[in-house]
């Protein structure tokens, strides 16, 4: 079951021109992602530096920390310091420390992440974000994506924007993770956490941007589709309205809004799930790739 709600963060202050920042930021690429340096992760940040980080993962939606060893407990701290934390209904978690995910896929078991999607958007409160670490990777392979879901929205055809505008969609985790829970465990995994509705475009609550916030992987349909469009029959309907949800799921697609990531052990992704999707590459299969996450419970989309 979700963990209680937390109320909304106060709007982050923008930065002054010429703050003084107490670590070295490098962009990744024009649409998304920074590079930050010069900081050891396994201190307790302070004010100025927690404060700094938002600041940075609001403008650039991914930040990426190499050679950071922390350890589950400092990785667990590290993330509260930024909000609640919510324990996953279906992963693997760490038998000390529940807020922790975990993935360790190999030859007996493959990776199936492989879809453009926004951690938990099927809850009611979707998360604000997560921080992912790399425990052991293949030297070639498995590399992560992420989109910035505020900039596919900006780049959409006015029409499709005057469209979509009042859209609600509905997001479920069953279609994605039903596979591997037997009868008994969807049963009860249904139970608490039943379909959610959400804008398709919701709006940021600290930027104030607009995010197209439909995935591939939890997104099912449109909840109020038949209540906005004229058609002459069914079959019209139904096709009309999958064709438009393909449309704007492979708005992730478009290598002109994301980045890259190689791993290496010790590397740390932190993301904003409001702003942005991601997508693990398979390629690396049977070689072993293990990662632990931390999930940030975030704000009801509005």
């Amino acid at each position: 079951m979700q963990q209680a709600v937390c109320a909304p963060k106060a709007r982050v202050p923008d930065p002054s021109p010429d703050e003084s920042l107490p670590f070295t930021v490098e962009r990744a690429t024009p649409a998304i992602g920074a590079y930050v340096g010069g900081i050891d992760l396994r201190d307790p940040l302070d004010e100025p530096a927690y404060l700094a980080l938002r600041r940075l993962l609001i403008r650039y939606k991914v930040l990426f920390f190499r050679d950071q060893d922390i350890t589950p407990a400092q990785h667990v701290a590290l993330a509260q310091r930024f909000g609640e934390l919510e324990v996953h209904p279906v992963f693997a978690h760490h038998p000390d420390h529940p807020e922790l995910a975990l993935f360790d896929k190999s030859g007996e078991k493959r990776g199936h992440e492989n879809i453009f999607h926004s951690d938990v958007s099927w809850r009611e409160v979707p998360s604000m974000g997560s921080i992912l670490r790399c425990v052991e990777c293949p030297r070639v392979g498995g590399d992560t994506i992420w989109v910035n879901m505020a900039l596919a929205y900006d780049k959409l055809p006015e029409d499709v924007k005057t469209r979509i505008a009042t859209f609600q969609a509905v997001h479920d985790l069953l279609p994605l993770f039903g596979k591997v829970l037997s009868p008994e465990q969807r049963a009860s995994v249904r139970a608490q956490n039943p379909a959610v509705t959400h804008p398709v475009v919701r709006t940021h609550p600290e930027s104030g941007e607009k995010i197209l916030f439909v995935n591939e992987a939890f997104t099912t349909h449109f909840a109020n589709y038949a209540d906005t469009t004229a058609y002459r029959f069914g079959f019209d309907l139904k096709l009309a309205e999958m064709d438009l949800l393909q449309y704007l799921f492979r708005q992730a697609a478009a290598p002109e809004y994301q980045v890259r990531l190689k791993w290496q052990p010790n590397t740390i992704a932190f993301w904003d799930n409001r702003a942005a999707q991601h997508y693990a590459v398979q390629d690396y299969y049977p070689a072993v790739r293990r990662m632990m996450r931390a999930t940030i419970i975030g704000d009801r989309p509005v």
